[in-house]
């Protein structure tokens, strides 16, 4: 599972030749959520609200980029790191 981002806590990461719609994975301590990238809707699992707010914020400004990475795991090929929210 290729990190592609972390921020607060945050840890970003889309897995290689993963299952559609493109959606990418956070995790903060023990929690772990799916979120679809086009819709930002989550897909499967929670996190703190909080730490959702974050994740969303972060996707929106990125979203573009989380395309492109989704495509490169999708297709086995190493994912770019994707600046962190600040």
């Amino acid at each position: 599972m290729p990190e592609i981002s972390r921020f607060f806590g945050i840890i970003i990461a889309i897995y290689y030749d993963d299952h559609n719609p493109p959606h990418f994975h956070a995790r903060y301590g023990g929690q772990k959520i799916s979120i679809e990238i086009q819709t930002l809707k989550i897909l499967d699992g929670e996190i703190s609200p909080r730490s959702l707010g974050l994740v969303i914020e972060w996707a929106v400004l990125h979203k573009k980029e989380l395309m492109e990475v989704w495509e490169l795991a999708k297709n086995n090929q190493p994912p770019f790191k994707i600046e962190p929210l600040k």
